[in-house]
């Protein structure tokens, strides 16, 4: 199914060579990915600039909405023109957006919205530059994204977060709180408090669907959760876990969800007793991962840890192993503090030892809900993973930068993770308007 939200472009970054992507007629053009983006060359006999170039198809475009397409590109020679259309991928080859910029020979940023006046599923973008001349154009960090109101990620309506300000309207902090954490898109967790997973995912799903809007969902819910730690618990036995997740997995069907598949449980698998325990878990993994990837609108992730825990050629080789070949990727720093280019440069490395692993071009998400100041202390440590003092909220939920497809509020902001540090008294998952008002005011 074409995509419908977030980033419509597949490898618009051509880390993964040209797939995704066409060419015209060799004749007139020739292209390359030497790494760094697309070298895309016209020859002297591209009269036309339709006559040499390249794009990608079988994009969702819905009247009505509005889209940003952003690019970067430069030329071999000053003056080149290049013309970007997005619009109908066959006769009439309506446009929704159609225009021309001049190149030079530093690379140039490029950004252009527009309401599409086409509703479409096999919609087209080309970019155009024959003109008699032989030229190279270089492009990259292409992306065309929706950015309605009516778009984006679905906010829920019944946080924990929520909860609390309907209950303390008048408390003082009920004003930072609300503007802060409570109208802000993050994902809701569903674990063993689910008691019918299948009824409360379709309910979830429904709602956002309805807002034209991605919900943003945790499945945390592994045998051995935790492995006994602050927020144990989870299914009752490996059986019980296959079920529940068949049941989740009908519970979203063919609605749009974008979906984190059990925090920790691959970073934790060296905690496990035996290698029977270890194989267990990773075949569990596997599991979840076969039966939510085959869902025809849904994006879904492995947890992948964060870049002080496991190293990345370690983590590359669990992931291949629990199945990350049949999803979108994986999550990185959920439920951490890492800054967003640690986490980037982590998940960059692990992207890599993929590729050796060959799994080329798979894509990550950064939970950004804690990381507004580091992870780092006064004293230059790495502060600890349970409630440190100090953490401010991230970047909301938006698209991703530096490689990333989406920078997620995976962790909900305000909920304690566990009995300890500056949360000493408060379970896990519980809401805290006292945590919660540290993050926002960073101490």
């Amino acid at each position: 199914m074409p995509a419908r939200y977030g980033d419509l472009i597949t490898n618009g970054t051509f880390t993964n060579g040209t797939t995704g992507w066409w060419a015209g007629d060799p004749a007139y053009i020739t292209v390359a990915t030497p790494g760094t983006g697309l070298e895309a060359t016209a020859t002297t006999d591209a009269v036309n600039l339709w006559d040499a170039l390249v794009g990608q198809d079988d994009l969702m475009l819905r009247s009505g909405c509005r889209y940003t397409l952003s690019f970067t590109a430069r030329a071999s020679q000053p003056g080149t023109t290049l013309r970007a259309q997005v619009g109908l991928g066959a006769d009439p080859w309506t446009p929704a957006i159609d225009k021309t910029v001049t190149l030079v020979t530093a690379d140039t940023c490029f950004r252009f919205s527009f309401t599409s006046t086409l509703d479409s599923v096999t919609g087209q973008l080309s970019f155009q530059f024959g003109q008699s001349t032989a030229v190279t154009v270089h492009l990259t960090e292409i992306r065309l994204t929706c950015s309605t109101i009516e778009e984006g990620f679905y906010v829920d309506p019944d946080s924990n977060a929520a909860k609390w300000l309907t209950g303390n309207p008048g408390d003082p902090r009920a004003d930072k709180i609300d503007r802060s954490l409570v109208r802000r898109p993050g994902a809701r967790w569903f674990g063993d408090w689910n008691q019918d997973i299948r009824t409360d995912l379709d309910a979830y799903v429904t709602a956002a669907a309805s807002k034209g809007q991605l919900p943003i969902i945790a499945l945390y819910n592994m045998y051995n959760r935790d492995n006994g730690g602050q927020s144990s618990g989870g299914a009752a036995s490996p059986e019980a876990y296959r079920v529940w997740i068949d049941a989740a997995a009908f519970g979203i069907a063919e609605r749009p969800a974008l979906v984190i598949i059990e925090p920790d449980s691959l970073a934790q698998l060296g905690n496990l007793p035996t290698d029977a325990a270890r194989a267990e878990r990773t075949a569990l993994v596997t599991y979840a991962a076969h039966a939510l990837g085959t869902l025809p609108a849904t994006s879904v992730y492995l947890d992948g840890g964060n870049a002080t825990w496991i190293h990345p050629s370690q983590m590359a080789t669990r992931l291949k192993e629990a199945g990350v070949a049949h999803v979108r990727g994986f999550a990185v720093n959920v439920a951490n503090f890492d800054a967003v280019d640690v986490c980037c440069t982590y998940a960059a490395q692990i992207t890599t030892e993929l590729a050796r692993l060959g799994l080329p071009g798979t894509g990550f998400v950064v939970d950004t809900s804690r990381n507004g100041n580091g992870a780092m202390n006064a004293e230059g440590q790495h502060v600890d993973w349970c409630n440190p003092a100090g953490r401010r909220l991230g970047v909301p939920s938006s698209i991703g930068v530096g490689g990333a497809d989406y920078l997620l509020w995976i962790k909900v902001p305000g909920d304690s993770d566990g009995s300890c540090g500056v949360g000493m008294g408060i379970p896990a998952g519980r809401f805290s308007p006292y945590l919660a008002e540290r993050l926002i005011d960073g101490w």
